[in-house]
This record gives structure tokens, C-alpha cells and sequence, in this order.
């Protein structure tokens, strides 16, 4: 779609019992937020509406029912549903789990149609989402298979980013699941991320272990030696530098992860757990690896919180503006790719 040099930002609200209207509505409170984005909620009236009530919200929501009559200095509404909905405020119900799905669906759409530039999502409850439209573990799954491309989940906070060689499984079954393939894929996945999304000519990455202290010679598992660290070596020689393995505790003890611009985690908890202690509040989910670009802020549902006008919109923000950040990037670095080709 044509539209003015302004970045549309469609938003997807999460579980509409949680805290995603509330962190939304908070961010756009302050009206010089527009002068960055055109933000685009999928949702609809009756539940903007209660929510804006309950928190003694004032935004000014632009509704719109077709999505090109998107208005640049506004908040605009698409209303992505007519029927009723019952809300029940800090709650888990099925309610609020399929009307997740419908916000994530009408945006992801709109995504792929190009009337959006970026998907903001809102938190979703990984369990009251589960349905026959919806079988993932989450949104990196989801959109993977929607947009297609291999997904990275990378936490990131000022210089820290930290991806996920493999993401929402079972601890049992980690071990089986880390191959030198899928460490490839993950390598250049982040490596090509780091360059396009980034900025970084030259990425420096770093890969942990799989076993405490990496395996300490066999002793305590042989998966460092015989996979991890012999599929490090094979992508050194392909010019990549990537380091490792490093064991996460010295790793993170000994703030060793400032020294790369990106960090290689071989399970969800060993990357996010130091993560969320380094910069929880402030970080941001993104999809790497897909053809359109995907944030979210680092935390979940607040279901606790939820309707108590409690909730921080720090992290929401700060996804909002990344996504602005490696929309520029990306979009410069397509031009210069082409430029250098016109050159040659």
C-alpha cells in the first residue's frame, strides 16, 4: 500500500484481560509519540472503550472499519470484530484467548498485505490461546509459519541481545534438539540480523555451552565437545566471528557479553533468566529472520495487575521504538545493497 514516508505500526492487543490495552494506551498518551509512527490497534470500539474507562484513560481513537482509511496524525482503531465481547478483567478465559487470536490474525494480515509496516504485539496467555486456528507456542511460531523464513528470538536491551538456539520446548528435550545444523541456521540467522536489522558490518558473536562449565572435558555430558564445539570451528572457517562455547554463569558473572554484539543461548531459561536480571523492565522481544519485522516488550500477561492502571509501558515502548530503529536499518541497507549492485 502507498502511503505517506510516516512508519505504520499495526498493534496486536494480547489477552484482553491482561495489561496490552492498558501499556498501549499509556505509550500513546503523550501525543508527540505520533510524530514518530502511525500506530494501528486491531481490536475493536466496545473494548478500547471499557478499558479506557476503567483506567480513566482519555485517548482520542480514530475508528476506522477499512484499513486504508488510516489517518498519519491519529491513533487509529481498526475494528477487527462487531460482536460483543465479555471482559473479565485479570482473568484467564477462553474469551480472552480467542480474541487475542483475532487481533493477531486481522494485524499479521495486514502485515502480509503490506498496509502495515511492523507488528507490535501486545502479551498473549501461551495458554488460554490454544485452539484449532492456534496451535503454537507462542508468537515467534505463529508468525514463522505465517510470514514464513527461519525465526530467532532475540531479547534485546541497549547493547545486549541474546538469541535463542532453541526456544519454547521441554528442558528434557534440549539436548536431542541442538544439532550443528540447527546451530548453523541460528548462526546465520543472527549473523544477518546483526548486519541488516543492526547495522553491524562485522558482527561478533558468542556461543554458550550446553552443560554446566561446557561439558568440563566429558565429565559432565559430551554434547560441547562433539557437537557445539566442532560446528564452532566449521563456522569460523567460513569467515563468521563466532566464539565459544562459554559457560553462561562465568559468561554473564564476568560481563564477557559485552564483548559481542550478539549472544548465542542454547535454551530459553539460560539466556532469558540473565537477561531479564540485566534489563527486565526495559527489554524487547524480536522475531529475527522473517520477511516483515516483529517486537514485543519482555514481559507477560499481568494478569495480578490487570484494570489497576499499574502497569509500565516502559518495555512496550521501548519495543515500539527498536521496531522503528530496524525498520530504518533495514530499509538502508536495501538501498545500499542496491546501490552497490548499480555500482557493479
Amino acid at each position: 500500500m502507498e502511503h505517506t514516508n510516516k512508519i505504520i505500526v499495526g498493534i496486536s492487543v494480547g489477552d484482553i484481560n491482561g495489561i496490552g490495552i492498558e501499556i498501549i494506551l499509556k505509550t500513546f498518551e503523550d501525543k508527540r509519540m505520533l510524530e514518530f509512527c502511525t500506530p494501528v490497534i486491531f481490536a475493536s470500539n466496545r473494548l478500547i472503550s471499557y478499558h479506557k474507562k476503567i483506567l480513566k484513560l482519555n485517548n482520542n481513537i480514530h475508528g476506522i472499519n477499512l484499513i486504508d482509511k488510516i489517518a498519519h496524525e491519529k491513533i487509529n482503531l481498526m475494528n477487527s470484530w462487531k460482536e460483543e465481547v465479555k471482559i473479565t478483567i485479570g482473568k484467564v478465559t477462553d474469551i480472552g484467548g480467542e480474541f487475542a487470536h483475532k487481533s493477531l490474525e486481522a494485524a499479521t494480515n495486514a502485515l502480509k498485505s503490506n498496509h502495515i509496516d511492523i507488528l507490535l504485539t501486545a502479551p498473549i496467555s501461551k495458554e488460554n490461546i490454544q485452539s484449532e486456528k492456534f496451535n503454537f507456542p507462542g508468537h515467534t511460531e505463529y508468525l514463522e509459519e505465517k510470514l514464513g523464513g527461519k525465526s530467532l528470538m532475540i531479547l534485546m536491551a541497549d547493547k545486549l541481545r541474546i538469541g535463542l538456539i532453541t526456544g519454547h520446548i521441554p528442558v528434557s528435550k534440549i539436548a536431542e534438539t541442538i544439532t550443528p545444523e540447527l546451530i548453523k541456521e541460528k548462526v546465520e540467522t543472527m549473523h544477518t540480523s546483526l548486519k541488516q536489522d543492526f547495522s553491524i558490518n562485522k558482527p561478533k558473536i558468542a556461543i554458550l555451552g550446553l552443560n554446566p562449565h561446557c561439558g568440563d572435558n566429558g565429565i559432565i555430558g559430551k554434547e560441547d565437545d562433539e557437537i557445539v564445539r566442532p560446528t564452532i570451528t566449521e563456522i569460523k572457517e567460513s569467515g563468521k566471528l563466532v566464539f565459544g562455547p562459554y559457560a553462561a554463569d562465568g559468561f554473564f558473572g564476568s560481563e564477557t557479553y559485552k564483548q559481542f554484539d550478539g549472544v548465542l543461548a542454547m535454551y530459553h531459561d539460560q539466556g532469558l533468566a540473565p537477561f531479564k536480571a540485566l534489563s527486565f523492565g526495559n527489554g524487547v522481544n524480536f522475531t529475527a529472520g522473517l520477511s516483515k519485522i516483529r517486537t514485543s516488550p519482555d514481559h507477560g500477561t499481568g494478569f495480578n495487575i490487570a484494570g489497576k492502571n499499574e502497569a509500565n509501558p516502559s518495555s512496550f515502548k521501548e519495543a515500539l521504538f527498536a521496531s522503528l530503529q530496524i525498520f530504518k536499518n533495514r530499509k538502508q541497507n536495501t538501498e545500499l545493497i542496491k546501490n552497490t549492485l548499480k555500482v557493479k
